[in-house]
């Protein structure tokens, strides 16, 4: 037997039904921010996520799947979705566009090898929103108050920003001096991979999962003390608008992001969900200003964030939130003979047309079978074909529900139907 690989799951059942509903509570939620929906392909060039997501990264480095194809091209199966946007965009030159600026949402599957654990696998789904080509700091808190919204209407308990400030060009050199001159003296207490870092990409040291905790860090100095007066005007009105939201925050220094296309706000959203530790952070973003240029396109503001959908999905398990799923069928039609099925048909093709939710009896199950087999589907309304009642153009409807049987003839059904669902 060939099993599924280490790191991913099936999604079915329930579970699929559950998903469906908070993709689809995404869309509509994206819709009413007037966000596009943006599909890029699964794999990109590979020198896209080095130059986009970063040489030094923990995913470049050791995460990424990386693969020649047979035209020996170096491809990399994404592991995050803000790069291949970005990549689209400049492709497509959207910056040219009449409405600026734009906006997009996307749904998609991600791929990264690391330790699989709870909430956290090799193949994972990601919702992410990108706004590209506006630097107004209303922009940031729009995008900070999407994941929030999501998470209230899910029924999360306790959604709490967290965000920091990395200032624009002027703040972030200023402190990079700063946290450099301060690392230097205690270079062998940091591990292998800092020791590195210092010189190549300081800040990353910051967010380190080996020295997270070290008291060197933790007294290292703080990326907000170090804003020009321009940059800590932009902060106070990120800040201010997120209050007119009424979204509470908490400025957390400890935010951090490595790479120099980084700038101005940076966040994290969580719920405080006391059983999922280091996993209760759900969404995750921040303005990368530099980025379009980095990559071949114009100098062009832009901000986004992402969110892992397995890890969200896992919190609203632990929190025992009930999700309002459809787990019926509107109608289950019922037959045993031939001619009753040949019109089973028919009006199977009429129903599902006319949008009701169908399943017929194709197991050729007893009468008696086919009565437990609707209350295994929750059947709201049962068909119960008899060949005298199609004779005369008539169709017995029962309400699964109170129970009782009506006898209409077949040119009422759909609008019947439609008056008692």
């Amino acid at each position: 037997m060939i099993l599924k690989q280490k790191g991913t799951v099936d999604i079915f059942g329930t579970d699929a039904l559950k998903w469906q509903y908070v993709e689809s509570l995404i869309k509509d939620l994206c819709q009413t921010y007037n966000y596009g929906w943006i599909r890029t392909p699964v794999f990109e060039a590979t020198e896209l996520f080095h130059r986009g997501v970063g040489e030094t990264t923990d995913i470049v480095t050791k995460e990424t799947y990386d693969f020649k194809d047979r035209g020996e091209r170096n491809i990399t199966l994404r592991p995050e979705g803000t790069a291949g946007v970005v990549r689209s965009y400049i492709e497509n030159k959207m910056y040219g566009g009449a409405t600026q600026p734009v906006k997009f949402f996307y749904i998609e599957p991600m791929y990264r090898y690391e330790r699989p654990q709870s909430g956290r696998l090799r193949e994972f789904s990601q919702f992410g929103c990108e706004v590209i080509g506006c630097d107004d700091a209303y922009i940031d808190a729009e995008i900070i108050s999407i994941p929030v919204n999501l998470f209230k209407t899910l029924g999360l308990r306790n959604v709490k920003v967290e965000l920091n400030s990395l200032g624009d060009r002027e703040s972030r050199e200023n402190y990079r001096e700063a946290l450099i001159n301060y690392l230097k003296p205690h270079i062998n207490e940091l591990c292998e991979d800092c020791k590195v870092r210092l010189e190549k990409n300081p800040l990353r040291i910051l967010d380190c999962k080996v020295d997270g905790d070290n008291e060197i860090i933790k007294k290292a100095p703080k990326t907000i003390d170090y804003l020009t007066n321009e940059a800590k005007k932009r902060f106070l009105d990120v800040k201010h608008y997120l209050e007119i939201m009424d979204i509470p925050y908490e400025v957390n220094p400890k935010i951090v992001r490595g790479l120099d296309y980084y700038n101005h706000t940076v966040f994290e959203i969580m719920a405080d969900i006391d059983t999922m530790g280091s996993q209760s952070t759900l969404a995750a973003g921040g303005r990368y200003n530099g980025m379009i240029e980095t990559l071949g396109g114009p100098s062009t503001p832009a901000i986004g964030f992402a969110c892992g959908l397995d890890r969200l999905m896992l919190a609203l398990e632990k929190e025992d939130i009930e999700l309002p799923i459809k787990n019926w069928v509107d109608i289950y039609i019922m037959y045993v003979s031939d001619t009753e099925k040949d019109y089973a048909v028919n009006i199977c093709q009429t129903l599902r047309l006319s949008g009701f939710d169908i399943e017929m009896e194709n197991m050729g199950r007893s009468l008696k079978a086919q009565f437990k087999q609707a209350d295994r589907l929750n059947a709201k309304f049962l068909i119960i074909l008899n060949d005298e009642d199609i004779n005369k153009k008539m169709i017995k409807i029962k309400d699964n529900v109170t129970k009782e049987e009506v006898t209409i003839n077949e040119d009422e059904l759909v609008d019947y139907i439609n008056m008692n669902m």
